[in-house]
């Protein structure tokens, strides 16, 4: 079984996420978008768009969407059978979280790294 095959998204938190937002579309060019944040288009290596993108967000610090890690980022990573991998870390002795999410946007669950980091898990609706 595969496990992890990309990196779906990068959020983090801010004190004030306007300003850092503002920041890093002035300093560092990315396209920041009014929901708080862009989607990078995966390309191959001659620069040819291919299927997939990367999130990168920022959010409002204070929020419960990373807890119960008190880190300020969160990484999404994508994975080919969710259920699978998570029933797999659980034999592993994973802190596996028992909430798990099936959206319009595909499927995810969390897992708590031994840093005590929430590890977002992706499955992409199909096609995607």
């Amino acid at each position: 079984m595969k496990r992890v095959t990309g990196i779906g998204g990068i959020f983090f938190s801010a004190k004030d996420p306007v300003a850092l937002r503002a920041w890093y579309r002035k300093h560092l060019g990315i396209d920041v978008q009014e929901w708080g944040g862009t989607a990078f288009t995966w390309a191959d290596g001659a620069g040819n768009p291919t299927r997939g993108t990367t999130v990168w967000s920022i959010g409002a610090a204070g929020g419960e969407s990373f807890a119960p890690s008190t880190a300020t980022f969160m990484v999404n990573y994508r994975v080919e059978d969710l259920a699978a991998l998570l029933r797999a870390l659980r034999e592993e002795g994973c802190d596996v979280l028992e909430k798990t999410d099936d959206s319009e946007f595909g499927k995810f669950g969390w897992v708590m790294d031994p840093e005590g980091n929430k590890v977002e898990l992706w499955q992409p609706p199909a096609g995607q």
